[in-house]
């Protein structure tokens, strides 16, 4: 099996547990991510808008943005690294690709911290997307400019003993879960 094969399947298993927490988590689960962010209040936070079955960030991205600028993620193109645009809550929004919601007005800023959704992770930070590049070719634009944490964050149940990861995946500095906050 090649690596895309190996990625494909472990996204197909990963999927469908990451499904089965989404359909039967409680609210609340934005908690740790919350307590987190409060002891970093100021420094420029990149979130996400959630699609499908991710668990959601919103409520934490809420509470951050009292205290500094919150952004969300922007597909510019295929290829390309993310650009992030300041978000507000309530602020207006508009379809982006993917179904993910971005701001109507485009005002872009260069994060510190970058919440990162996922399909799959690993306890040693190792981190499986959507197969795009994206994250990857964002972190590391952005942490050859300055140290950037990266985020993970997922359900408990997304994490796998191991993941098919090539030398370009970027690494998770830590991952939080509905349960708690993990260290890699």
């Amino acid at each position: 099996m090649d690596l895309e094969q190996e990625k494909a399947a472990a996204r197909k298993a990963a999927f469908a547990r990451r499904k089965e927490a989404f359909t039967f988590n409680q609210p609340g689960k934005a908690g740790h991510l919350s307590a987190f962010l409060a002891g970093h209040r100021g420094v420029p936070v990149a979130g996400y808008m959630p699609i499908r079955t991710e668990i959601n960030p919103l409520a934490a991205m809420e509470e951050a943005a009292a205290h500094g600028p919150v952004a969300v993620p922007v597909i510019i193109g295929a290829g390309q690294p993310l650009k992030f645009a300041l978000w507000e809550p309530d602020c207006a929004l508009q379809d982006g690709p993917f179904g993910a919601q971005i701001p109507a007005k485009l005002n872009f800023i260069e994060p510190e911290i970058v919440i990162v959704p996922l399909v799959a992770f690993t306890r040693e930070g190792g981190r499986l997307g959507y197969g795009g590049g994206f994250y990857d070719r964002s972190l590391e634009l952005l942490r050859a400019k300055r140290p950037t944490l990266a985020v993970g964050f997922a359900f408990a149940a997304q994490q796998a003993d191991e993941l098919p990861l090539e030398p370009t995946d970027q690494p998770l500095d830590l991952i939080i879960t509905e349960q708690g906050v993990l260290t890699p």
